[in-house]
């Protein structure tokens, strides 16, 4: 070989070694931004179930008092498509990376304070206002939050890998929920006096050091290769939202759809199971919060799995398979609830996500991403996703009042996951198959894409 020749090699050899460093990199601050973030507004919906009622609400019944907590609960699912709208705007305008520096800021600082707020005993009804207005700013950091990662995933990703890489922003929320989770399950430790007077704010005061770590990550990533290219020919568009509903409508509607059955079945797994095994069962918090620490790491552990599938046999037959499981299971998963044998409830959340959530969640980053052209990606996957999210927001709530007018029954319940099943399945039929599609181009040749 040539001296040339080798030299080229060499040369060749580092970059591939840099890009390899480059896509760990934004592997790991994907998965850990995520995460932290996540942690942020999971512990919110577990507050809500546990402690925010008796608390933010004393005046109101038990059941009263919960509704009114998954109310401020569903508040943020109002507002995450504007913070779809603005900070996918500020995604296909500026970039990926700096934009997701802002959502952390946002959402961590926010956090924090809900920690430090004083309660309707202290102050009255400014308790409650407060605790909403916090919650909007995190539903506004949200709404971006996961949209950005998945999109920074995918154009770093090597074709043919998408769905395994671009599953592990969803791997970063389901961790986000498992430590969450555990933080609750910790303090719920503690003697009832003592969680509700100091120890329900420390998970919550955690966000404020959390901060420090996300950002540490999420500024040693690199910009997206495909928005640095449209960036430096000049393709960006100035607005982006309107973009994306002139060329994509079509994959608009489908992205709205297919967000309301995954949306609803995270915070009923996670937040409203907690509120019916512990106030309508009357079992200990520490059963219900095991189960959802139980399950969620069975689902972090399935996330590449299945995103690796879904770069073989496609996103469509997955996402199609998930819904018309969870419909099948949600009248068995009720039945398996009410038996109140621990090891039947942890089996049923375990299959129900196992099976039902975990396949649609693990291909969603790639699913969205692949549903837009590059410039305007963010803005169209965040909002469309997040229109969808406020659709199924309110699902405790809705959840809590149903089984309210069935007198502590949850077969009505059980009639709402199917209904939200059938909305998703509806949006998963109509879909094209996407795993193929050249991510890095403008706009990908098919749908109203061509």
């Amino acid at each position: 070989m040539s001296a040339g020749a080798q030299g080229r090699g060499l040369a060749a050899g580092a970059e591939a070694a840099r890009e390899g460093e480059g896509l760990r990199r934004v592997v790991f601050g994907a998965l850990v931004g995520t995460a932290l973030e996540w942690y942020d507004f999971f512990i919110y919906g577990t507050a809500a179930a546990l402690v925010f009622g008796r608390l933010f609400f004393p005046g109101f019944s038990d059941l009263a008092g919960t509704l009114a907590a998954f109310a401020t609960f569903g508040v943020a699912f109002l507002v995450r498509p504007l913070g779809g709208f603005v900070f996918g705007h500020m995604g296909d305008r500026i970039g990926r990376r700096e934009t997701l520096i802002v959502t952390t800021l946002l959402m961590g600082i926010s956090t924090g304070l809900i920690g430090l707020l004083p309660t309707y005993e202290a102050i009255g009804v400014w308790a409650p206002v407060l605790l909403t207005l916090l919650r909007v700013c995190q539903g506004l950091g949200a709404g971006a939050e996961f949209g950005g990662a998945s999109t920074l995933l995918a154009e770093h990703a090597p074709q043919g890998r998408r769905g395994f890489y671009c599953s592990f922003s969803q791997m970063g929320v389901q961790v986000g929920l498992v430590c969450g989770t555990l933080a609750f399950l910790l303090v719920g430790l503690l003697p009832d006096e003592q969680l509700f007077s100091w120890g329900w704010r420390v998970p919550f005061l955690l966000g404020f050091a959390l901060i420090a770590v996300a950002l540490y990550v999420r500024l040693r990533i690199e910009e997206s290769p495909v928005f640095r290219r449209l960036e430096s020919t000049r393709q960006t568009v100035r607005m982006p939202i309107l973009e994306a509903l002139r060329r994509y409508p079509r994959n608009f509607l489908i992205g709205i759809g297919a967000h309301v059955c995954d949306t609803a079945l995270a915070y009923f797994y996670a937040t409203y199971s907690v509120s019916y095994l512990t106030t309508q069962l009357g079992l200990p918090r520490s059963t219900a919060l095991a189960g959802v620490v139980l399950y969620g790491v069975i689902v972090i552990l399935l996330q590449p799995v299945y995103g690796a599938l879904s770069d073989r046999i496609g996103r469509r037959p997955i996402n199609i398979f998930s819904v018309v499981f969870t419909a099948a299971f949600a009248f068995p998963f009720f039945l398996l609830l009410n038996t109140e044998s621990t090891p039947l409830i942890w089996a049923a959340l375990v299959i129900a996500t196992a099976l039902g959530w975990a396949p649609m969640i693990a291909v969603q980053g790639a699913f969205y991403s692949e549903l837009f052209g590059a410039r305007v990606r963010y803005t169209g996957f965040a909002a469309s996703r997040e229109l969808g999210a406020v659709l199924a927001g309110f699902s405790p709530f809705i959840s809590v009042a149903l089984v309210g007018m069935a007198d502590g029954a949850p077969w009505l319940v059980a009639g709402f996951m199917i209904l939200l099943a059938f909305v998703s399945f509806l949006a998963f039929y109509f879909s094209e198959e996407t795993k193929d599609v050249d991510i890095a181009r403008a706009d990908p040749a098919y749908g109203e894409g061509a």
